[in-house]
């Protein structure tokens, strides 16, 4: 018999993320007087040493503060090499330049697509930056001190915890395919002898801990202009990749102000793009117009669905970097869009279209102190080790964003040089007439939007605590009509005959990380109640 895990009541600070020695290490700041930021950033760079298929130093990061005020939002994210152009890509996946893209369908386009593996979907890493440029604005503590944890286990070692190897070993057991000289670090640096460590194994990076030291002590600097960059620019040029020293000197962080929507009474926020996060408040601003009052479980779950599907066929069809090209946010969160959108809702299940407004692997962690600081921040590589390429003598992968680009000339997110990707990772936020209820977040690629909708529909509609609404079972959307659902919610009776009387092509996932693991912290009358997913090894902390 299964026995949930039950919410972390505390009165002063809080961390939550899914792995406890990294929110142990947050914690461990927040009691030696250091704020949110200090220990969102201390547990974020022992999640890189800790849980490394998810997220790593050569990952970007986005994050959303909640300065006791207001809230700021961090968008940490690389931009690709200056030399990166599309037919570059063409010509390296036997593609011609004339050749039809097909159009998006899904979670993903349909026909060819950017290589996952290799230097062509790298991207300059944002998170050393983002680590900075947050505790330049918000932290309180020495930047140096926060690295304390992280550098002591890669240096000494750490036991693997049980869910990071099964992860690690899908990865490893991945990459035996992959040929070439930019992968021949890999195996020394990420295995055992040829294989992934074992859960409970010690393992140890000491590469990854010089690495940390060095942008410790140098405020990232070195990793932009200094040793790192210098190292990265000349193993490109060895190995075939395109970034060099001028794109990562050129990197820059942006902050953005968070969008939101309504929800019950609430204001749910999210960063703009190239995340995704405005699929998932395209979805509420949609559910936000129906009452589920009276409605029986079939019904709410085929409106979650079908709101879903048409935040993501809006958001894979509009998102892009808005640097480089312009993103309808405003128009795509008016509500009289949503009210238009809301209106394609029938008592079938759909294929999402587009609209057309009118123009104008991953790890997450939440941490709160005892002044009313608040941060939700999520990192990644994006598929587990990223583009599988290591810095050798660093200890590090590099993340394969470049992925998020499409190769239709006429899409807005198309690939090209110094370019941001469509992003998955998205923090989220929840507040109430504007004052705070706290930070939560999903992990998972397509699965963070749709894990934000149901995170939220358990919590404000159905009443659950943090710890009870990640519990819950969940229900996975990727493409066309079919929907996959986890084995507790398939037992719920007459909830799969109902969903396919609908339409559905419902089938049953027995493999827990499709619907993606998740954290969230609410501020309560005497303190903090958060929780943070049991599928996986999370952990939520507190004093």
């Amino acid at each position: 018999m299964a026995y949930p895990r039950k919410p972390l009541f505390a009165p002063n600070g809080a961390v939550a993320t899914s792995q406890p020695l990294a929110a142990a290490a947050g914690l461990a700041v927040l009691r030696r007087g250091g704020n949110a930021v200090d220990a969102a950033l201390a547990t974020a760079v022992a999640l890189t040493v800790l849980q490394p298929p998810s997220n790593d130093i050569g990952g970007d990061l986005f994050a959303i503060v909640w300065d006791g005020e207001r809230l700021h939002g961090l968008t940490a994210a690389g931009r690709s090499p200056a030399a990166l152009t599309r037919e570059m890509v063409l010509a390296a996946t036997g593609r011609r330049a004339a050749e039809p893209v097909a159009a998006l369908g899904g979670a993903q386009a349909r026909g060819p697509a950017m290589p996952a593996r290799g230097w062509l979907p790298v991207t300059v890493p944002g998170a050393p930056a983002g680590w900075r440029d947050l505790h330049d604005r918000f932290g309180s503590l020495p930047f140096a001190d926060l690295f304390t944890d992280a550098i002591g286990y890669a240096e000494h070692g750490h036991p693997v915890s049980t869910g990071t190897a099964t992860g690690w070993a899908r990865a490893v057991a991945g990459h035996a395919g992959l040929v070439g000289a930019e992968f021949a670090e890999f195996e020394r640096v990420f295995t055992v002898g040829g294989r992934a460590p074992r859960p409970g194994e010690r393992w140890r990076n000491p590469d990854a801990a010089r690495t940390l030291r060095r942008i410790a002590e140098t405020g990232a600097d070195d990793f932009y202009r200094g040793r790192i960059a210098e190292a990265l620019d000349a193993h490109a040029a060895r190995t075939g990749g395109l970034i060099s020293g001028d794109d990562l000197a050129r990197h820059t962080s942006t902050w953005v102000d968070p969008v939101s929507a309504r929800y019950r009474g609430h204001e749910v926020w999210e960063l703009p793009p190239p995340g995704q996060g405005i699929a998932a408040l395209l979805a509420l601003n949609i559910l936000d117009g129906w009452d589920p009052a009276g409605a029986d479980p079939v019904e709410r779950l085929h409106r979650q669905v079908e709101a879903v599907k048409l935040g993501f066929a809006d958001a894979h069809a509009h998102v892009a970097d808005p640097e480089r090209a312009p993103v309808p946010t405003a128009a795509l969160l008016d509500p009289a869009y949503a009210a238009a959108r809301r209106a394609l809702l029938t008592e079938r299940a759909g294929e999402p279209v587009a609209g057309d407004p009118e123009r104008g692997g991953t790890v997450h962690l939440c941490t709160a102190d005892a002044g009313g600081m608040m941060v939700s921040l999520i990192q990644s590589t994006y598929l587990a080790f990223g583009s599988h390429v290591v810095l050798p003598g660093h200890g590090f992968a590099l993340q394969n964003r470049g992925t998020g680009f499409r190769l239709d000339p006429d899409h807005p997110n198309v690939v090209g040089p110094a370019k941001r990707p469509f992003h998955t990772i998205i923090p989220g936020f929840l507040t109430r007439d504007g004052a705070p209820v706290g930070p939560f977040g999903v992990m998972g690629g397509h699965m963070q939007p749709q894990g934000h909708v149901q995170l939220l529909a358990g919590t404000l509609d159905a009443g659950l605590d943090p710890q009870a609404a990640l519990d819950a079972p969940r229900w996975y959307w990727h493409a066309g009509r079919t929907l996959l659902v986890e084995p507790e919610l398939a037992a719920r009776p007459g909830l799969v005959a109902g969903l396919r009387a609908r339409g559905h092509e419902v089938a049953v996932a027995a493999e827990p990380s499709v619907f993606g693991y998740g954290q969230a912290l609410w501020r309560g009358a005497a303190g903090w109640v958060g929780g943070s997913e049991s599928r996986i090894d999370g952990a939520a902390v507190g004093y």
